[in-house]
């Protein structure tokens, strides 16, 4: 797909989910079988899972820009609750608040892990002593273990996949404004299956960073979405 096609296949709805009516969701469906990655967006019953509304057009956006990925370019919402997440090849998950999964969440989110499901996790408070943090944190060890979310090195392949990152995860504008912990975050943590990362977990709030119009790309100096492209080159190849 090309910049152009992009630009012309993106829309959204007050909400940021794109509103179709139904022969448009059937070509949206058509396009999802053809493509090798969409972007899933997990919804949770307990926090506000409808965070940074325009990062994932911005980051479908850079998949076309430096990739050969054929990509759907329609954000797909997914309630955690449903069997339908197994089937996505890369999902996120972020917010501000509570997470506190229920049992079906928590079954389907297992699952979709452990038979090789890959979740980026972003905590929009950037703050590791925040709500959304320690809920998180807490849902993963109930989970997996108390030991599951480890921090990773920071000269992991995912930091070198595609662009090159040599001091790991990049510095994001907002965590140092985070709620009173005043640090900047220079790891990230991640749950390893077989000795790849099945969950990415960051205070680094990139929801945040990577929330605004792809076509204001063109004022940065540097875009500062190249690290969403490993994560996604490290998802499909995981």
């Amino acid at each position: 797909m090309t910049r152009a096609a992009f630009i012309k296949t993106l829309s959204f709805g007050s909400a940021g989910i794109l509103l179709s009516t139904t022969a448009e969701a059937r070509a949206s469906a058509s396009e999802r079988r053809r493509a090798d990655f969409f972007f899933t967006r997990l919804q949770y019953l307990s926090g506000d899972w409808n965070v940074d509304e325009r990062m994932p057009s911005n980051l479908l956006n850079s998949l076309v820009e430096y990739t050969t990925i054929e990509i759907d370019t329609r954000e797909k919402v997914v309630p955690l609750s449903d069997k339908e997440v197994l089937h996505s090849p890369f999902c996120y998950l972020s917010g501000h608040k509570l997470v506190e999964f229920t049992a079906r969440e928590r079954d389907n989110f297992e699952a979709y892990v452990r038979n090789g499901g890959f979740v980026f996790v972003d905590d929009c408070n950037h703050d590791i002593d925040g709500l959304f943090a320690k809920s998180f944190e807490a849902q993963m060890a109930a989970t997996f273990g108390p030991q599951a979310l480890l921090k990773i090195p920071n000269d992991h392949e995912i930091y070198r996949n595609f662009f090159h990152f040599e001091k790991g995860p990049p510095t994001t504008a907002f965590e140092l404004n985070g709620w009173g912990d005043d640090l900047v975050h220079d790891y990230l943590k991640a749950i390893e299956i077989e000795g790849r990362i099945r969950v990415l977990y960051s205070n680094k709030d990139y929801g945040c960073e990577w929330d605004y119009d792809f076509r204001n790309k063109r004022w940065l100096a540097e875009d500062n979405t190249k690290f969403g492209v490993n994560i996604v080159i490290y998802a499909m190849t995981a």
